[in-house]
């Protein structure tokens, strides 16, 4: 017959080595770049092949661009080269991860009007009232959707390159100010310096 304080003792839990604890924390870590992943969007914009001239004559690859997002005001754009399409895909896509950045947005627009070159590519952005929706296509559209415009006017003049048009409308969104800072460096009130469908609503 055993004692009751003999009964109540714990046996000592056995420790853990360094290499369960660095395991647990590598799956740690890539459930968390899983769930991160679930909520970005990703979108390949362009995939074109490519060839590069050596000694023994050229050796092709493909080039594939593509586009990530939260909708939430971060975006990035990654260029991935392999000589299959799904290596390249993966390369892009991590590339756009790393180069993410944050957008100034208005709601569900921009802040104010926006003009941006890359290369022979030249894109206007400029602010819609509710309901409008996204007025672009191509690269510039998806690009836009990706960090989260829904009400927008765009304009694409000169090259139609898809790579040269994504690069111009994230250049053109690195540009944008809030309505607060655009109203400091005016000299104006909020109220004067935001669109007019606002204007009307808070009058």
């Amino acid at each position: 017959m055993t004692n009751r304080g003999e009964r109540n003792e714990r046996t000592p839990r056995p420790e853990r080595s360094s290499g369960e604890r660095s395991e647990r924390r590598a799956r740690r870590e890539r459930r968390e770049r899983e769930e991160e992943r679930e909520e970005l969007e990703e979108r390949v914009v362009d995939i074109s092949r490519v060839a590069k001239v050596v000694k023994g004559g050229r050796r092709f690859a493909f080039r594939t661009v593509v586009i990530v997002g939260d909708k939430k005001g971060r975006v990035g754009l990654g260029i991935g080269k392999s000589r299959g399409v799904p290596d390249s895909i993966r390369k892009g896509t991590e590339q756009a991860r790393k180069r993410m950045v944050k957008i100034e947005l208005a709601g569900t627009t921009i802040p104010h009007q926006v003009v941006a070159r890359h290369g022979g590519a030249q894109v206007m952005l400029r602010p819609a009232s509710p309901g409008t929706g996204v007025i672009a296509g191509g690269s510039v559209r998806a690009v836009l959707e990706a960090v989260g415009v829904r009400d927008v006017l765009t304009k694409s003049q000169g090259s139609n390159n898809l790579l040269n048009v994504a690069l111009a409308t994230l250049k053109a969104l690195k540009q944008l100010k809030s309505v607060e800072e655009v109203a400091r460096i005016r000299g104006m009130s909020v109220e004067e310096v935001q669109p007019f469908w606002l204007r009307r609503r808070t009058e």
